[in-house]
């Protein structure tokens, strides 16, 4: 007896070949439920039988669990398995699989539903939503800061949220949606690293950099040094941003302003970040 599980994830029909092999050799196909799965089955030519009966143990006879409850497939050959016999054969198969970064899907899924029938939810646009955006990525920086990687997972899916929650906005009349933010950034990754995706050759991740900055350059094509930082980023970030992009600048003065601009330039001369070097002492003090 076998039991096939199916991901959620998975287009319906898209089955391994040992779940269809399974599924045409058996003497009896049966579904706990009847879902799209089990439609694209039946629509192939295996006929399936739908049925609220808690399984038991038959010979040749293969169950499809429903989509994505892979506890219930265990549980099920858990309990045939121990009445030992014949039920003892009992093989768990899985007919679809989820790919790497399927769970986005899920938020998606969820963000669209929550879209649709959550008041709150419903209500928000990108200005009300921008503080929030703000909030958790101060949240996400400060959980990397501390260490905590069970904490740094749960920020970062908050952060998550956020952009699928902005792109949900965007989807309703903006003309893009979240397929487009990803599709995007994919593009982006591909072009600005062609020692990867291309032919260039590179020796160094100075090199790399060094490619990354150019051809981001190249892109953006910008009037000014200052045009492209966020006014937003605190003080110290500012400066290392704007003395990145004027590499041998030279700092000079003497008052409070010039000497701080003066210790970002030299956190650049030793490969430091200033504002997270200061961040790390504040930290030191409590």
């Amino acid at each position: 007896m076998r039991i096939v599980v199916l991901s959620p994830r998975v287009a319906p029909g898209i089955l391994t070949l040992a779940a269809w092999d399974a599924l045409r050799d058996a003497s009896v196909v049966r579904a706990a439920v009847d879902d799209p799965h089990v439609r694209a089955i039946v629509s192939s030519g295996v006929e399936v039988e739908v049925t609220s009966e808690p399984p038991s143990y038959a010979p040749d006879t293969v169950w499809i669990a429903p989509t994505g409850d892979t506890a219930w497939a265990r549980t099920i050959a858990d309990d045939l398995m121990d009445g030992g016999g014949e039920a003892s054969d009992v093989e768990v198969i899985f007919g679809s699989y989820d790919l790497p970064g399927s769970g986005l899907l899920d938020v998606v899924e969820i963000m669209d539903r929550l879209r649709r029938e959550c008041p709150w939810t419903a209500q928000q646009s990108h200005a009300t939503l921008s503080h929030y955006l703000l909030e958790e990525a101060h949240e996400t920086l400060e959980a990397l800061d501390s260490g905590d990687s069970d904490h740094l997972r749960e920020e970062l899916g908050d952060l998550l949220m956020q952009i699928v929650f902005h792109a949900r906005i965007a989807a309703e009349g903006e003309g893009w949606d979240i397929d487009d933010v990803a599709a995007g950034i994919a593009e982006k990754l591909v072009y600005r690293n062609p020692h990867v995706f291309g032919d260039a050759t590179v020796t160094s991740a100075g090199e790399v950099d060094a490619n990354w900055q150019r051809l981001k350059a190249t892109e953006k094509r910008r009037a000014s040094v200052l045009e492209g930082i966020p006014a937003t980023l605190p003080a110290l970030a500012y400066a290392d941003k704007v003395l990145s992009r004027l590499d041998g600048v030279d700092v000079s003065g003497d008052d409070l302003g010039a000497r701080l601009l003066a210790l970002v330039a030299e956190a650049r001369a030793q490969g430091q970040n200033a504002e997270e070097v200061l961040r790390q002492a504040v930290r030191l003090l409590g």
